[in-house]
This record gives C-alpha cells, sequence and structure tokens, in this order.
C-alpha cells in the first residue's frame, strides 16, 4: 500500500495557460466566449492525465510503460487530425470563431505552444521508466554502439537474413524524385558521398517496424532498436558509396478527412466545397534525430513543405507508441512480481446468469422475461451476457428475426458468427453495418460481404449520417404472440475491448422498447424519415432538445422544490447549447454533478455561472466509454443510458439512441454508480475554473472508483 502521496496538479496545463486571461465580464450571457474552454487544449489536458499514469509510481511498472504507449499515441492522432483540420480551416481563410472566440489561426498558436512540452514529456517519461525497468526486472533498450563484438555479429547475421531482404533504398536525385513518405511511418535519411566523384547524394530507407521494432539479444530481457541495426549495416545497401550519416526521422501526414470523417468533421464542415481541395502542406509534423544536421533537416523541409514550427526534435526515442510491445513482455518467474502489471481481472458473469439460474436451461429470453438486465462491461461479463444473447437466438428455433447494428466489431467477431449462423438457419437476419467507423472501413466492408454472402440483409448507413446507436433486436415467437428482445448498449459488439472499455447495456422485453428499436431500424434499413419513438429517445431527431427539456425540467423542480439534481457520465462535453443550459440550471440553484473523462468546454465553479456544478475525469485502468444520465425529477428519477456524448457531430450527425432505465434495481445500480464516479478518490481529477485539474489522493485505504466497482462485482 502506497503512502498517501500529494496531489498531483496539471502544472503544464495548456487550458489553464490559455484560460488566465479569459475573464468574464459582469452580466455576460450563458454563451460568452469566455464561458467556454478550448476543445483542443481541452483534450491536451486530458492526454497530460494519461501521461501522468505513466509517471506516477503508484501505477505498476509495466502498465506505466502501456499509458507511455498510449499517451504517444493520442498524440500522434491528435496531431494528425486536430492541427491538420485547423491547418486546412486556416489555408481556406475560415475565419469563424470557436465558442471560446479563437480563429483557427489563434487556435494553433496555442496548440504549438502547447504539444511540444507534451512531446518532451514523453522523452523525460521515458528516462524515468528506462532505469527502474533495468533494476526491477532487468530489462534494458541497448545502444547498438555499446554492444559486445559476438553480440554485433549476431545481429549482422540476422540483418542479413530477416531485415537485409525487405529493405528497399530509394535515392533521390535530378532522375529520381523525392519518394512519397507514408504516414506514420518511421524512416532513415541516409547522407551518401560519391568516393570518386565527391558528390554527395541523400537516399531514404523506410524502417519495417511492422515486424518488431526491439531486436532481442543473447541476454534476457535484452535489446536494441531494429533502426539503430540498420543504420550500421546501411552501407551494405549502398555499395561503392561512402556512407556519411544515418538519422532517423517520422512524417505525420494530415487526416484524410474524406475517409476519416470522426474525428475531424466539426473542423472541416466549415470549409466550403469549393476551399476544402485547396492546396496546404499535407505534412503536419517532421520528427527527427536530435544528431540530424541542419543542413538534411532544412532538405527534409523543403521537399515535405513544412516550416520550422512542424519540426519536433527527439532527444531520445521516435515513436513511442511501440513501447506497448515491451508492456506485454513475458517476464521469467525469476524476475517477476506481482506488482509490475495490474492484477489480473476476469470479468464474472452476472448472477441472473449463472449456471443453475438460465445457463442450465439455456435460455436466456426467460431471464429477461423475468426482468430487465443490466449489465456493467468490464465488470460484468460480455461473452456471458451480449455474446450469449446473440448466440442463444441464432441457435434457437423460436427466434424468427434478428435486426442488429455493427460499428465496430473484433477479429474472428463471435458475433458475427452467430448471425451468419442465425441467417444460414433461415431465420430473418438485417445488419446495419457503418462503414465509416474510423479505422475499421476496410473490416466492416468485408464483415459486410462476409454476412451477404451468407444471406443476411445488409444495409451501409444513411446518406449524411454515421449510424452510431448500439442495439440488438430479436423477434421471437412464444406462447403469448410474438415478442421483441432488445439490447441497447453504450459500447461496440466487440469482445476485446469489452474486457477494457467501461459500458452499459440493457437487456429487456419492454413492449415499448421494442416497439421503438423496431421503428429505428426501420428507419436504419429502409424510409421512414417522419420515425416516431415512444421511451427511446433518437439523434438527430430528437435527442439535443430532449436533454434541454430535462435540463429546465430539473430547474423548475429546484424552483418548486429546492431539489434539482443532475448527474451525467459522458467521454466529452463540447455542445454549446447544452452547456449554456447547463449554466441557466446552476444559476437556479440546481445541483450539477459531471464525470466527463476527455475534454470539457464548460468551466465550473465560476461565480454566478456555475457554482454548483462539479466536473471530474476519471483515468485508470479501464477506459470509462459508458454514458449515463440522471435527472432528479422530484423523487421520481430519470435515468437513461445512451450511445452519444453531448457533442455537437454527435446529436446532430449521427445516429444515436438513449434508452431509459426504468426498473427500479437497475435504475438504482446506475444512481449508486455515478455517485461512486463523482466521489472516486483516487484516480478522479478535478477540474478547475481557471482550467487546472487536480487529482484527488485517497485516505489509506481507500479505493479508487473501478476497484470500488471490481469489488462490487465480486460481492455479487
Amino acid at each position: 500500500m502506497h503512502e498517501p502521496c500529494r496531489p498531483f496538479v496539471t502544472s503544464e496545463s495548456p487550458l489553464a495557460r490559455a484560460v488566465q486571461p479569459q475573464r468574464v465580464p459582469e452580466e455576460a450571457d450563458v454563451d460568452h466566449p469566455s464561458l467556454f474552454f478550448n476543445r483542443e487544449l481541452s483534450w491536451l489536458d486530458f492526454n497530460w492525465r494519461v501521461l501522468q499514469m505513466a509517471r506516477d509510481d503508484r501505477t505498476p511498472l509495466l502498465e506505466r510503460l502501456r499509458f507511455l504507449s498510449i499517451t504517444a499515441q493520442n498524440l500522434d492522432g491528435f496531431i494528425r487530425k486536430r492541427i491538420g483540420g485547423l491547418k486546412r480551416q486556416a489555408a481556406a481563410g475560415v475565419t469563424t470563431l470557436s465558442p471560446d472566440g479563437r480563429t483557427p489561426e489563434e487556435q494553433l498558436a496555442h496548440i504549438v505552444r502547447a504539444v511540444r512540452p507534451m512531446y518532451s514529456a514523453l522523452g523525460h517519461t521515458w528516462d524515468q521508466l528506462e532505469p527502474a525497468m533495468e533494476e526491477e526486472i532487468g530489462l534494458r533498450i541497448r545502444d547498438y554502439a555499446d554492444l559486445g563484438d559476438a553480440q554485433k555479429q549476431k545481429l549482422a547475421a540476422y540483418f542479413r537474413k530477416n531485415i537485409f531482404p525487405i529493405l528497399t533504398p530509394l535515392a533521390v536525385d535530378p532522375g529520381r524524385p523525392f519518394p512519397f513518405i507514408s504516414n506514420m511511418s518511421l524512416s532513415l535519411a541516409v547522407l551518401l558521398r560519391h568516393p570518386d566523384r565527391g558528390t554527395q547524394h541523400f537516399a531514404r530507407v523506410k524502417v519495417p517496424t511492422s515486424r518488431a521494432r526491439w531486436l532481442s539479444l543473447d541476454e534476457p530481457l535484452h535489446f536494441v532498436p531494429i533502426e539503430q541495426v540498420i543504420a550500421h549495416h546501411v552501407n551494405e545497401l549502398f555499395r561503392g558509396m561512402t556512407v556519411e550519416g544515418v538519422y532517423a526521422f517520422r512524417v505525420t501526414r494530415n487526416a484524410d478527412v474524406r475517409r476519416d470523417e470522426e474525428e475531424a468533421d466539426d473542423l472541416i464542415e466549415m470549409i466550403s466545397e469549393r476551399l476544402r481541395e485547396r492546396r496546404f502542406a499535407p505534412v503536419v509534423r517532421l520528427e527527427v534525430d536530435r544528431d540530424m544536421p541542419e543542413s538534411v533537416r532544412s532538405f527534409l523541409m523543403e521537399k515535405l513543405s513544412i516550416g520550422p514550427e512542424d519540426v519536433y526534435v527527439a532527444e531520445r526515442v521516435i515513436d513511442f507508441t511501440d513501447v506497448r510491445v515491451l508492456a506485454d513482455l513475458h517476464v521469467p518467474d525469476d524476475r517477476y512480481r506481482k506488482d509490475l502489471r495490474f492484477s489480473k481481472w476476469t470479468p464474472l458473469t452476472p448472477p441472473r446468469l449463472r449456471r443453475g439460474v438460465g445457463r442450465e436451461s439455456g435460455d436466456i429470453f426467460s431471464v429477461i422475461r423475468d426482468n430487465d438486465l443490466l449489465v456493467h462491461h468490464p465488470y460484468d461479463s460480455f461473452e456471458e451476457s451480449v455474446q450469449r444473447f446473440i448466440e442463444e437466438a441464432a441457435a434457437d428455433p423460436q427466434v424468427l428475426a434478428i435486426k442488429q447494428t455493427l460499428y465496430r466489431t473484433s477479429e474472428d467477431s463471435p458475433i458475427v458468427d452467430a448471425l451468419i449462423d442465425a441467417a444460414e438457419s433461415g431465420k430473418q437476419v438485417a445488419v446495419l453495418v457503418e462503414v465509416k467507423a474510423r479505422f475499421d472501413e476496410e473490416k466492416n466492408i468485408a464483415w459486410g460481404r462476409k454476412l451477404e454472402d451468407a444471406g443476411v440483409h445488409v444495409a451501409y448507413g444513411l446518406v449524411g449520417l454515421k449510424t452510431h446507436a448500439q442495439a440488438a433486436v430479436v423477434v421471437r415467437r412464444e406462447d403469448d404472440g410474438l415478442r421483441t428482445y432488445v439490447h441497447a448498449s453504450t459500447g461496440n459488439y466487440n469482445t476485446q475491448t469489452a474486457r477494457q472499455y467501461t459500458d452499459y447495456g440493457l437487456l429487456t422485453c419492454d413492449r415499448n422498447i421494442g416497439y421503438d428499436f423496431t421503428n429505428l431500424f426501420h428507419y436504419l434499413t429502409g424510409y421512414a424519415p417522419e420515425q416516431s419513438y415512444r421511451e427511446v429517445v433518437v439523434a438527430p431527431q430528437e435527442m439535443r432538445d430532449h436533454f434541454l427539456e430535462m435540463i429546465r425540467r430539473e430547474v423548475r423542480h429546484q424552483e418548486e422544490h429546492g431539489n434539482g439534481h443532475i448527474m451525467v457520465k459522458i467521454n466529452e462535453l463540447g455542445d454549446s447549447k447544452i452547456i449554456s443550459e447547463l449554466y441557466r440550471a446552476s444559476q437556479a440553484g440546481v445541483q450539477i454533478d459531471l464525470a466527463i473523462r476527455s475534454h470539457c468546454r464548460l468551466r465550473p465553479g465560476l461565480d454566478g455561472y456555475s457554482d454548483s456544478i462539479r466536473v471530474v475525469s476519471i483515468v485508470g485502468r479501464f477506459l470509462e466509454h459508458d454514458r449515463a444520465f440522471y435527472f432528479h425529477n422530484n423523487g421520481d428519477p430519470a435515468v437513461y443510458i445512451g450511445s452519444a456524448d453531448w457533442q455537437r457531430s454527435r446529436l446532430d450527425d449521427r445516429v444515436e439512441a438513449a434508452v431509459p432505465i426504468t426498473d427500479e434495481t437497475q435504475r438504482q445500480r446506475v444512481i449508486h454508480t455515478l455517485k461512486r464516479a463523482m466521489n472516486d478518490p483516487r484516480t478522479a481529477w478535478e477540474l478547475q475554473s481557471d482550467g487546472r485539474y487536480v487529482q484527488r489522493v485517497p485516505d489509506e485505504g481507500e479505493l479508487g472508483y473501478q476497484e470500488q466497482l471490481m469489488a462490487a462485482a465480486r460481492n455479487r
């Protein structure tokens, strides 16, 4: 047990630095720019909180490596999408201000100043972890120059056998133009000289990191980076030339918004069609080895059409995303300690689905008929609840039809296999496959074709809208007629992420909810633009208006009874209309508790505007992904779980669904969990009005939010 420690404060906070001059004028309206944090800077603050998990010595050592990798991966995506999107805005002449009152150029200026300290902090964190890894378990990343002769000979043999055949050196000269540098690829800039003519030449060699970034040595847990091995043998690629220098570099390109709509749509929508294709440098970052000469750096800048502001000098390793491999290493028993990784967690079967309750008969539907079932992953097993629901539906001869959305699923998905089995057995199966799911377009299209080949009716989303609602509908023939069973979720049908992401799922046969989701699938697969719903709240038709009315209702209850209370747990809060309404509710005295994992534009704790609003962010071993909404409603709570964050793009440009939790037991479970999140003593960071996040410090023996839920699952 660690001793209680001082609270961590995001002292590097770009949000706090940028907000200092943003004083709220007297009697400002609730939509005044000074009342909104900047989205981009708020997200960077979130990534500082992730990095703190890597810097915090209370985090197990190998997990610290993993969080370093996650931070680097997050930063790569931010530069590629958000900086790339803002640069496109600037190039297109967009002058529209962000909600916090900044132009694209002003935002870029703040971001550049904020990103560089974070980039440097990745290297400093690595410097802290390297000696700890060596001391604790003997893990070392060696420099090639420090290896012994025997080790170098073995690496030379490995290079010639396994690396040399796949390398493709690309020379640059008048007859061979500068090559296309693929996004996020690690490369070597090779400076050559002709021994007779004395002319200097440039070549690029792509490093094949997809095979292995870290090459193992004959000493256990000792590795050398592959780029160093290639660099020391690169002369074998350029026989007859003199190698004068080899320097690593890495290029980050702007996201192709036509394919990557999820992240940049709010930025790109401001650019007219005529201006979207206006040329601007597609490269948004160049990372270079610290030893790279200025002449080589300038050559790369010229060829990539970038300025000094886009160049980042790596003092240590270029690309820390690959250290995730080290976090997963097998550590020999004689060196292994229990505190190297988080204690193993195996999701538990919900009590009502355990053997002897519903499992022996193989009938999950009888369990759902008895009462709604709420599952919370990864505390509750996805396989023993959601996957079982789909698999039993596929095998049950009484099931006539299955309808499901597939936004993002796993490799070798048992869900897809079950849907194929259902179709091949003669059931009506319809699947909405979202082809715009970031990183999963090709995979989802492949799933769609596989499903179509089995006779599944496949739709590929709606024009102009991304389908992010997560739902499955099962129609079953029973003694009293047809009954509709529904699984509605906050997360994807992915068995892998279900062990890493927190998500809610509701299994119900409530007739109103079944009716609503049946209508939702008619909307998704057919023509029903004016579809109506009884209980389920659907975007883009009504979700924002519904939640705005729920907030206003709490204001009325506060004015009449003094008990207005709202609790919300989501990933992101950025919708200006909802934020302004929350300010009005706070001015009326409504207590508002918000657990926002990532960026948050709302400023809590401002006198006269948000005195009664608390905002916390939880960063822990699991990715907080579930979305839940609570409105006190004068003692008759309204509780929802849903797929949407309170973001403009989610509420206007996506098909999303929020479902009410009406069973009192399940409703109280959500309410209790929301209260746990707001009072988390260990992994919660509390947002201050000036933009700083302060991490809470537990008393001795206190557990963090996620550990509390793990303990509660065991107790159940």
